[in-house]
């Protein structure tokens, strides 16, 4: 009876796990518009591309919520602890609990981080600028020209 609990706890929290990380979105992407974005007005510049640098943009602003960590841990531990019986069934629900722990963290650490682009140009009256942008479905090549979107301090890259 007690085997078939630790099993469906098992199975209920790695698909909360799963259905959390669906839920997560791409920040900073050139593609998406906030609502407060959509129908505002831009400043349009033109610009050519001097360099195209890859970048990770940490999505979570440098903080984390634990909650990759606590998913993992309490996963970790009712798997490790489906092993064994008596003192060894402690013993391995504990390191089960640490090793899920330090893998969820890992994970939700994955997930809180997207793949950018960071775009330096320089626009017609000759000043260089750099812009980071989530990477999009657009392919930016040194030499070629670009439009600069800004508003309200938010600048994007296009084409």
């Amino acid at each position: 009876m007690m085997k078939g609990i630790r099993v469906t706890a098992v199975a209920s929290l790695t698909a909360t796990l799963l259905i959390m990380q669906g839920c997560s979105t791409m920040g900073g992407s050139p593609d998406v518009y906030t609502v407060s974005q959509a129908q505002r007005e831009q400043t349009v510049r033109m610009a050519t591309v001097e360099s195209v640098r890859a970048v990770r943009i940490d999505t979570s602003n440098g903080g984390t919520s634990a909650l990759g960590a606590i998913g993992g841990g309490a996963i970790g531990a009712v798997a490790g602890s489906a092993i064994g019986g008596g003192r060894g069934s402690l013993l391995t629900g504990i390191v089960g609990g640490i090793a899920g722990a330090l893998a969820g963290n890992a994970v939700e650490r994955g997930m809180e981080t997207s793949n950018g682009l960071e775009i330096t140009v320089r626009l017609d009256n000759g000043e260089v600028r750099a812009i980071s942008q989530a990477a999009g479905g657009e392919v930016f090549q040194a030499g070629e020209r670009v439009r600069l979107l800004s508003s309200g301090g938010i600048t994007r890259v296009t084409h």
